[in-house]
């Protein structure tokens, strides 16, 4: 099976169905068929075949969703990338992927505009919304194999350049078919779609959804950390299955009222995955939702999700993270040293991403530079990253766990380590977010520490902070907080 044959089938099986609820409005199956088929008339017309990359630079909406479809029934492959990226960082993954076509919506052309771009530079620069008009007859579908490449999603690289990870049908349809299994997704659910679409949670919403014939809601950009809104937005378009990453159900408990009332109606299922959760948060939404079903996903982009856990009764008693869980998606994940309780997360299975776009392919199972330890019940507990682990005047400290014993505390919302100064000056620096009115104090902070912790792995220094910043995926930017933390400290 393709990824594209999805919303084929789902258009056959359900043609009268909504599909897609975006901005322009709930849109069924055969009309986003239909729309998906005029953009392949489209690219084809514009030279766009197999193996060609089209970089789509829009925000979310029906379109961008019809162009993916689009691209991969001429065996092309989509680039998502949120058109709130400025046009610099556009131009290093036009220079990597090295598209035949760059789409955009009005509102990124006019960004280009006003940067003095030279649309030259982009190779072919077409508007989104008139684009649809531009084509004849739609050819057949191309008969892609399993193992072509489907779709390539950009991450931040450690070099500073973005990087492209390059995913096959056979990966996508692995997590999705097994991920819409678990949930048990079928045509009467309304999904969300919380994260953008070069993202890679975005990968479920749209396509579990396709898979079922069920409908998937846009959460417009705007909305996407308006606590208030984006709480209203889950009752308001009746969502069964809701997925995003921590900080967005934490922001909406703490700022958007989300535990004020009962429990969304229709909510059955609440997904998280892409950063750890407090503790507390995930009791307390756990007490408040016990109907819901909760789940803990985890996997980096290379191998989508690869581990689930689901939380139940047993984790209100739990005042440690929240176990990452298990094998998931066909794929076997061990830690490397092989038998140790503690190592680096190893993945290999169908999930694996083909390679980094313009590298080598990848060969074997993909290390995630993640460390986790094994549980007595055989289930896996992200300690945090190998690239997070520091030295503190001789003594190896990891980042994440000193983390994790902060979020925990009482009246600690989010919780970010960071390293200040070298050498023997070299000092553990907590920013958090606090829990409503209350503040934590360094001494409060000190203590937790110290019954958690070795002595060299006690903070030092404590700031408090409205919120942590963000990347666009919504995951923590560790290198602006550094970079306001020193600035601070000078």
């Amino acid at each position: 099976m393709k990824l594209h044959q999805l919303l084929a089938d789902s258009a056959r099986r359900r043609p009268d169905a909504v599909a897609v609820h975006g901005p322009e409005g709930p849109v069924s199956y055969r009309e986003l068929d239909a729309l998906a088929d005029r953009y392949a008339a489209a690219l084809a017309a514009r030279g766009v075949g197999p193996g060609d990359r089209v970089v789509i630079w829009s925000r979310k909406g029906l379109h961008p969703i019809a162009v993916m479809q689009a691209a991969l029934r001429l065996g092309a492959l989509y680039v998502p990338v949120t058109g709130t990226n400025p046009p610099a960082r556009l131009a290093l993954i036009v220079r990597s992927a090295e598209p035949v076509l760059v789409v955009a919506d009005e509102e990124a052309e006019r960004r280009a505009r006003a940067a003095d771009w030279d649309a030259a530079e982009l190779l072919g620069f077409a508007p989104l919304l008139r684009l649809a008009d531009e084509g004849a007859a739609a050819p057949p579908h191309h008969p892609a194999g399993p193992d072509e490449p489907a779709y390539i999603l950009y991450t931040s690289g450690s070099t500073g350049a973005p990087k492209g990870v390059c995913i096959s049908h056979r990966a996508a349809l692995a997590f999705v078919t097994w991920a819409a299994a678990e949930l048990e997704v079928g045509p009467a659910d309304r999904l969300s779609n919380h994260a953008p679409f070069n993202f890679d949670l975005s990968v479920f919403d749209l396509y579990a959804a396709f898979l079922a014939g069920a409908s998937v809601h846009l959460v417009p950009e705007e909305l996407a950390y308006a606590p208030t809104q984006l709480a209203q937005f889950i009752h308001d378009r009746e969502i069964s299955v809701w997925y995003s990453v921590p900080s967005a159900l934490s922001q909406m408990m703490r700022e958007g009222g989300l535990l004020d009332g009962p429990p969304p109606q229709a909510l059955r299922a609440c997904v998280f995955a892409g950063e750890p959760f407090a503790p507390h948060h995930v009791r307390t939404l756990r007490q408040a939702w016990p109907k819901v079903r909760m789940l803990n996903w985890y996997g980096p982009t290379e191998t989508n999700v690869c581990t689930s856990y689901e939380v139940t009764e047993a984790d209100l008693e739990r005042d440690t993270a929240v176990p990452i869980g298990s094998a998931c998606s066909g794929d076997t994940v061990v830690l490397d040293p092989e038998g140790a309780a503690e190592g680096e997360v190893v993945v290999s299975g169908p999930t694996v991403m083909l390679g980094y776009w313009g590298g080598p392919r990848q060969q074997g199972p993909y290390r995630t530079g993640d460390l986790a330890r094994r549980g007595a019940d055989g289930n896996l507990t992200y300690v945090g990253r190998r690239d997070h682990m520091v030295k503190i005047r001789g003594h190896r400290v990891e980042l994440g766990e000193v983390e994790a014993v902060i979020a925990a505390l009482d009246g600690v919302a989010e919780a970010a380590v960071l390293v200040l100064g070298q050498g023997l000056a070299a000092e553990l620096h907590a920013v958090v977010v606090p829990a409503g009115d209350k503040r934590p104090s360094l001494l409060a902070v000190k203590r937790r520490c110290a019954e958690r912790l070795p002595t060299y792995m006690i903070v030092d220094r404590l700031s408090v902070r409205a919120e942590l910043p963000r990347t666009p995926n919504g995951k923590l930017d560790r290198r602006l907080l550094l970079t306001e933390a020193e600035a601070a400290r000078s």
